[in-house]
Formats: structure tokens, C-alpha cells, sequence
């Protein structure tokens, strides 16, 4: 069994990150009634006995047997102290290892340059040293998850800058990366500037990264409170998703599963969503099933070139039946929910635009018939390139969600994802072309304006890229002569 590391990053890395290792304990507890440290559970967490610490007060894994003390292989950065703190004096304070965390207390003020340049350079050791304790617990390191955002200084600036270090460091482990992008109304103005500065640094260091906006997680949230029903007395009754919640539940409040409305915070149930992509996604990293698909296995399959590794994500059911009082969507109803684009994590139209791969994780108790089944239903409806008309890695789990019946993640690696990344850059070139707050970066020591005309070079070629595959939709190029055998 492999290990993964979750590095988290800046605010929205870290408020993520709280809620996947909330949710992963959850998920884990329901299949392992016994107690016992296994190979699922070595995935993303430590088995630690303090007892029997060694003489550098380091504490000793316990390997397989009974639980100790689970920690996340996780390491936690910010330029502020807020919320990893609050992490640490929360009831998920014991999961986390206090010689993985890094903070500083002035932040990065949203500037991408503050971030990658100054802070980045300042911490390279620190860094270094704490992700390499974290790597050095993991008898086979396979992956590095990168949680941050990309409008914010710390997520942007240094989350690009530990992307950067661990190509560098650890080359042969793959770096998978979670950017949350901005909304057009973005309250941060120089976002623009930060996103497309990070997105140099994601499309040449990066092995895979699945792209979520805030805008479409707001959709999603908005899906959820008007499937929920009124309570009895007619009346919704308002928790972290806007309805009726049960205590404990997959959907909850940061504090823990109890659901306190006076205490709800605006982004919980946002990341929530974002947390259950990555579960999903790393289920068969964790458990078993009938066809598992290893984290190489998703750039092998859904990156046919090496920069274009830009994923749409959808998933379905968007809630658990536990969390609400709703009868299970059906099976064949669950794929084309998460076909549609009411149900993804990034506001485009697969459907419109060109596949060049696509990969379903499915969990539960879900035959490989259905599957192939739904395919064959929904294949007519979508457009794959010419060179990869099968291009489908299909990945069956047999342990569903806590509270679902079974569920459905899709990877699409799609052109529409260009036209994301032009409206991006018409928000940057708006600023840019005047020169606005550009002043605020070029002070930081080591930047120069030469960033900003090389990362919005790079965002052109990636667009240039998705485009020119598009036009092969209607217009495929003439195939290649096959090489004659003489015999």
C-alpha cells in the first residue's frame, strides 16, 4: 500500500484541508469497526504510540496492530495564524503533528510576489525540513496533494512555491494540486494578477490539477438547500447547508458534526465538496474493489500531454442520505447528473467542447455492467478526439460514502477548460494593461515585470493549446499512412 501526503496551504488550503481529514476519520470509522491500524488507514494517517518516545522526543510508529494515535501525514503552512490555530484547538487538534506546521503572523497581503518570493524564501529550509520528516514516516511515498487557493498570497505565492520545491526534492512522486480559483467578483482585486502568476508555476510543475471555482461551489450549495425538504412546521431549518442536517453527518459545521447555526461558518459546506472530491478520488488508494485505480493511473490515462493536465470535476449525489431526508437518485440518474454541468466543480460545458479523456470513480455496490451500461448510453452525447474515441478509465470501489448508497466522481481532461482560462486572463489584462497595483509586486525583492508578460505568455499557450484540439471536433486531420510490412 502506497502513502500520500496533504501539503495544505494559506487559508482555504488549510479550511479544506480541516474538513477532508474531518470527513476521512468519518469514513474510516464506519468501515473499521475493530479498531485495528491496516493498510487503508496507512494511506493518509500514522500510527503513534507517545509512550515509547525515542530520545529526540520523536514519536515511535506502531505499524499495523491496534490504534494508538492516528496523525494525518499532513503539513500545514500559512503566513497567518487564524485558522490553522483554530485547527489546533479544535477537535481535530490530536490528528495533527505540531512539528508539521508552519506560520508566520504578518500574512502575505494577497500579493502572489510576498508569497512565492519573500516568504518562500525566507521558509525554504523550514519547508523543506518538515515536509521531508512528514516523507520520511512513508515506507512507499506516492503522491503529494497541494490544497490552496489562487487569488490569495499564501495559497497563490506560497503554495506555488512548495509545488516548486517538491519537483525539485522529490521528483519521482507525483504532485497532484487542488486550486481554487476566484470569482468574477472576487473581493480580492488584484486576484486576477496572483491566479495567472500561480498558473505559470501549476502548468510546468505540476503533474495533475483539478481546478475548482468559487462560483461553481456557490451553485452547488444552492442545489443542495433547494433539495432539501421544510421540516414539519413548514419551515427550513438553516445549518451549514441551508436544511435540515443531522448531527455527525457527512455535511456538517466545522465544529465537528454538531450543527450549531449560530456558529456556522460561510465556506464550510464549500469545502465539504471540495473535501468529498478528494475522498472520492483517493478511494481506491484507501479501500478495496473490483477495479481500483491507483493515483498514477489518472495522469497516465487522462493527461495524453504532459502540460494540458487541467481536470473537470463533477460529482453525484452532491449529499448524503444521511444528511438528508431525501429517497437515493438512481443509478443510471447519478451518471447523468455527473455528466451535467450542474453538478461540476468548475463552470463550463464539457458537452460542447472536445473529451480527450474521461475517468468515472464509482463507489459502492455498483456492478461493472452498470457501468459499462451507462457508457454506451451516454457516448452518443459527448465528443472524444479522434485519436482516443475510448478514451474512459473506469475505477469501482466497494466502499461507498458514509451514508450513500454508492456515488460518482468524473475526471474529464476537456477543451471547454479554455474558456476559463481566457476570462481569466481578460480580468488580468484589464489590470495589467493599465499597470494597476503592479507596483505592489515589483517592490518584493526578486520580481520582475518579466513575471507578469512570461505567466500571461504561458496562460496564452495553454489556451492556444485546448483551442487548436478543439477544432479537431468537426475537422479531425487526415490519419497517418499505417507502416506497410513487407514479408
Amino acid at each position: 500500500m502506497t502513502q500520500s501526503i496533504v501539503v495544505q496551504v494559506g487559508q482555504c488550503g488549510n479550511q479544506i484541508g480541516c474538513r477532508f481529514w474531518d470527513l476521512a476519520l468519518r469514513e474510516h470509522a464506519t468501515v473499521n469497526k475493530h479498531g485495528t491500524y491496516d493498510e487503508s488507514l496507512s494511506s493518509f494517517f500514522r500510527n503513534v504510540d507517545s509512550r515509547f518516545d525515542d530520545p529526540a522526543n520523536i514519536p515511535v510508529d506502531q505499524g499495523t496492530g491496534k490504534i494508538k494515535s492516528l496523525k494525518a501525514r499532513a503539513v500545514l503552512v500559512d503566513m497567518e495564524e487564524g485558522v490553522v490555530s483554530e485547527m489546533m484547538k479544535g477537535p481535530l487538534r490530536e490528528v495533527f503533528d505540531f512539528k508539521q506546521l508552519l506560520t508566520d503572523v504578518s500574512g502575505a497581503g494577497n500579493n502572489w510576489a510576498v508569497g512565492h518570493k519573500m516568504y518562500g524564501s525566507q521558509y525554504r529550509e523550514h519547508i523543506s525540513d518538515i515536509i521531508r520528516r512528514a516523507a520520511e514516516f512513508c515506507d512507499c511515498l506516492q503522491c503529494f496533494f497541494i490544497l490552496h487557493s489562487m487569488g490569495g498570497g499564501t495559497g497563490s505565492g506560497v503554495g506555488t512555491f512548495i509545488l516548486n520545491l517538491l519537483e525539485e526534492e522529490y521528483p519521482d512522486v507525483y504532485r497532484f494540486v487542488t486550486a481554487v480559483y476566484p470569482s468574477v467578483d472576487d473581493d480580492v482585486i488584484t486576484s486576477p494578477y496572483n491566479s495567472v502568476l500561480a498558473m505559470r508555476e501549476l502548468t510546468e510543475k505540476a503533474d495533475c490539477v483539478l481546478p475548482i471555482e468559487n462560483q461553481a461551489l456557490v451553485s452547488l450549495v444552492n442545489r443542495i438547500n433547494q433539495a432539501i425538504p421544510p421540516s414539519k412546521t413548514g419551515k427550513r431549518t438553516y445549518s451549514s447547508v441551508g436544511g435540515e442536517v443531522k448531527a455527525g453527518s457527512a455535511i456538517t459545521t466545522s465544529d465537528g458534526g454538531v450543527v450549531k447555526p449560530a456558529n456556522e461558518k460561510p465556506f464550510d459546506t464549500m469545502n465539504n465538496i471540495v473535501a468529498n472530491l478528494l475522498l472520492n478520488m483517493t478511494s481506491s488508494a484507501r479501500f478495496e474493489g473490483s477495479l481500483n485505480v491507483d493515483l498514477n493511473e489518472i495522469t497516465m490515462n487522462l493527461v495524453p500531454f504532459p502540460r494540458l493536465h487541467y481536470l473537470v470535476s463533477s460529482q453525484s449525489p452532491l449529499f448524503t442520505l444521511s444528511d438528508v431526508n431525501l429517497p437515493p437518485r438512481r443509478l443510471d440518474q447519478m451518471f447523468s447528473d455527473a455528466f451535467s454541468k450542474d453538478y461540476q466543480l468548475l463552470k463550463t460545458d464539457p458537452k460542447h467542447s472536445l473529451y480527450l479523456a474521461c475517468a468515472l470513480m464509482v463507489r459502492g455496490n455498483v456492478e461493472v455492467s452498470d457501468v459499462r451500461r451507462n457508457i454506451e448510453r451516454l457516448k452518443p452525447n459527448l465528443k472524444f478526439i479522434h485519436w482516443n474515441t475510448e478514451g474512459w478509465k473506469t475505477g469501482l470501489c466497494s466502499v461507498p460514502p458514509v451514508g450513500q448508497s454508492y456515488s460518482l466522481l468524473t475526471l474529464a481532461n476537456n477543451t471547454c477548460i479554455h474558456n476559463n482560462f481566457t476570462e481569466l486572463k481578460d480580468r488580468f489584462v484589464k489590470l495589467y494593461k493599465r499597470k494597476a497595483h503592479v507596483h505592489h509586486y515589483t517592490h518584493v525583492e526578486g520580481m520582475e515585470m518579466s513575471d507578469f508578460s512570461q505567466s500571461l505568455e504561458s496562460l496564452n499557450s495553454i489556451i492556444q493549446e485546448y483551442s487548436d484540439l478543439e477544432k479537431q471536433m468537426f475537422n479531425p486531420p487526415p490519419p497517418e499512412p499505417r507502416l506497410q510490412v513487407i514479408t
